[in-house]
């Protein structure tokens, strides 16, 4: 399969035949499975401390013969702390158990549990193969919500790596046929429920995705442009090529970073 190669104004330099990584079926599925996967290995772990709710220095005992114990006064064996005294005779109250108030909880999350989802080498790699190819559906692109011009799929120039400038790269965005796309990822929309009181008041929607070959100007220039994000093409996962576990994320390849997936065979 060949693309156009294109620069600013939507000028045709030239023309590239693309890797047969590009070549593999969309596996949604596939796809939807190792976004998981990434997603699973980014979460934090969270749980009670294993002591919680039993903290409280003295204890009352439940054996016969011990100096503070609730044996033969007519008391059920519920754990207990010893709240005062006076003499021998202990005041104490429900502790330590769950149904007690202030006891430990019965079941509480383990900050030892692994969260991450495990998957297989190859199928990753599948899965990664199938996430590129559906950037060249356009079909896909348009279904995701993205608005893409008439010439989408295409290549870019390698020269946008040099861009240093915001306005550069907006203004070469937009000559591309892309203005449309920027202006709907400027728009944020108040997000419903409890996220508005998590730090997630607004949601923001995904825009064009630039993969580079190298670390490059590029990477901190478009930096803040909302929805935009830019990665190596060695660095490439799932999730930034089908966010939400959808395919089809309108992306920019520049012809550098395709000349590197074929020299060095990536992700095969």
């Amino acid at each position: 399969m060949k693309l156009d190669i294109i620069a600013q104004n939507k000028e045709k330099k030239s023309s590239v035949e693309l890797p047969k990584q590009f070549t593999e079926s969309v596996r949604s599925d596939i796809i939807k499975r190792a976004v998981h996967a990434e997603q699973s290995a980014n979460r934090q772990p969270y749980g009670a401390s294993p002591d919680a709710g039993m903290r409280h220095s003295t204890y009352v005992s439940k054996r016969r013969h011990d100096y503070k114990s609730t044996y033969g006064i007519g008391q059920s064996r519920t754990p207990r702390k010893v709240v005062s005294r006076s003499g021998s005779r202990m005041n104490w109250v429900g502790a330590f158990a769950p149904q007690t108030v202030g006891g430990r909880r019965a079941h509480p999350p383990k900050a030892d549990k692994i969260w991450e989802k495990k998957i297989n080498k190859k199928e990753h790699a599948l899965a990664l193969r199938s996430a590129m190819s559906a950037t060249l559906v356009k079909d896909l692109a348009v279904k995701r919500g993205h608005k893409v011009p008439e010439e989408y799929p295409f290549i870019v120039d390698q020269s946008i790596e040099s861009f240093n400038k915001t306005k550069d790269v907006n203004q070469f965005l937009q000559s591309v046929g892309l203005d449309k796309e920027l202006e709907r990822t400027d728009s944020k929309k108040v997000r419903a429920g409890k996220g508005k009181m998590r730090g997630r008041k607004y949601k923001t929607k995904k825009g064009p995705l630039i993969v580079t070959a190298e670390d490059c100007a590029l990477t901190k220039a478009a930096g803040n442009i909302l929805g935009v994000d830019i990665v190596k093409v060695a660095d490439l996962n799932v999730e930034l090529l089908a966010p939400g576990c959808e395919p089809g994320r309108c992306t920019l390849w520049t012809d550098k970073a395709i000349e590197k997936i074929q020299k060095e065979n990536l992700y095969q």
